[in-house]
């Protein structure tokens, strides 16, 4: 059996299953000998009913559902899926994108070596408090020693960054996902899926970059932190051997800093200006979405990627990144935002960086030395 996964409510699976019944498409392909008619029959269905969700996790005898109101079709002979993932879960503790002249100043309280490896444990956190995933998961290897974390070409760490950057982009062309979700780390973690998603959407793709901060960053900037330079080379600038890197660079007019307040340069403004960047300060998003709306219509894209960074929260209601960023959109601005856009077009990324979870590291530092705790 192959049953369909569609994302509507209980009313529209009924809609769906009664009109696939009638359908004389439908029972023309009750025996379905290729995977191409059966993407056929997905199409009709999307086209009837304006669906931009339809899911295919198919198994080679496998099963998957409709969350309200499944329906099936059977096929004969030996058909064997393929390789290509619906939704791909990166987990990614990549800590060392952080300058330590920020990780020092911004979180002082800790000894240095452990404030610097914070993202790590953010991580863990966010493994913990979310959904768990109904599809591949695949863990980024990150290394906890100091290897690689010399300073070189005005990128610090940029041996070990490089290597994080390799392996991801490695596991992702594995799996070919349709969509990502990635969970930080630093705000280099986005790096990767984005690139990926880049290269396969095209001109059908725009990044929304939620973030304080525009992390506009390259070799040559006073800031050395790899994770301040993420969408200057998603656009195509900065470092040569990190570009060299990637799938594929995007349009800086595709690119919107969403929720960004915090220029850290003062010759970052002209910059963006220079690139073709859009900016939505928190201001512009106080009350309503519709201008970061109709600026995703403008690009074209029916799909987005988002970055949340969370120290777009106002620091003023609760500190969640390496830095406490004061006048930045609330809690309920953010979500806000994102429920409009994902109300509005395809969500095929979404990244949650730079969390520092501040009372869990406290504790365990609490707990360090405690008996029956101590490693061997």
């Amino acid at each position: 059996m192959i049953y369909y996964n569609v994302r509507r409510p209980r009313k529209d699976c009924q809609d769906v299953r009664e009109t696939a019944v009638r359908s004389r498409k439908w029972r023309q392909t009750r025996s379905v000998r290729s995977f191409e008619a059966l993407a056929g029959l997905c199409r009709v269905l999307a086209q009837h009913f304006g669906l931009n969700h339809i899911q295919s996790p198919l198994t080679s005898g496998g099963v998957s559902r409709c969350s309200d109101m499944p329906f099936a079709l059977q096929w004969e002979g030996d058909l064997v899926p393929p390789s290509r993932t619906e939704h791909l879960r990166l987990v990614w503790p990549e800590w060392q994108g952080a300058g330590s002249s920020s990780v020092r100043a911004l979180a002082p309280e800790f000894p240095f070596d452990i404030a610097r490896r914070g993202y790590t444990v953010g991580t863990k956190v966010l493994q913990a408090v979310l959904p768990e995933h109904d599809g591949p998961t695949a863990f980024i290897p990150v290394d906890l020693d100091d290897a690689g974390l010399e300073e070189r070409d005005g990128v610090e760490a940029k041996t070990a960054v490089l290597r994080q950057l390799d392996a991801a982009l490695a596991i992702i062309r594995e799996h070919d996902p349709a969509r990502i979700t990635t969970l930080g780390g630093d705000c280099g973690v986005s790096m990767a899926p984005f690139s990926a998603l880049i290269e396969k959407y095209g001109d059908d793709i725009a990044v929304l970059w939620i973030d304080s901060h525009p992390d506009m960053g390259t070799g040559s900037s006073g800031y050395p932190g790899y994770h301040a330079m993420v969408v200057s080379a998603l656009t195509g600038h900065g470092d040569r051997e990190i570009l060299q890197r990637l799938p594929a660079t995007i349009s800086a007019d595709r690119v919107a800093l969403v929720g960004m307040h915090d220029w850290t340069d003062h010759t970052l403004p002209p910059l963006a200006d220079e690139w073709g960047l859009t900016v939505f300060p928190p201001d512009r998003l106080r009350t309503e979405s519709s201008s970061l709306l109709d600026w995703i219509h403008r690009t074209g894209a029916s799909r987005v990627a988002i970055h949340f960074d969370v120290d777009t929260i106002d620091a003023d209601e609760i500190q969640l990144g390496l830095g406490a960023d004061r006048g930045g959109l609330t809690s309920a601005q953010a979500r806000r935002v994102v429920a409009d856009v994902d109300a509005a077009v395809d969500v095929v990324a979404l990244t949650i960086a730079e969390f520092i979870p501040r009372q869990v590291m406290r504790l365990q530092q609490l707990l360090v030395g405690f008996p029956l705790l101590r490693m061997r």
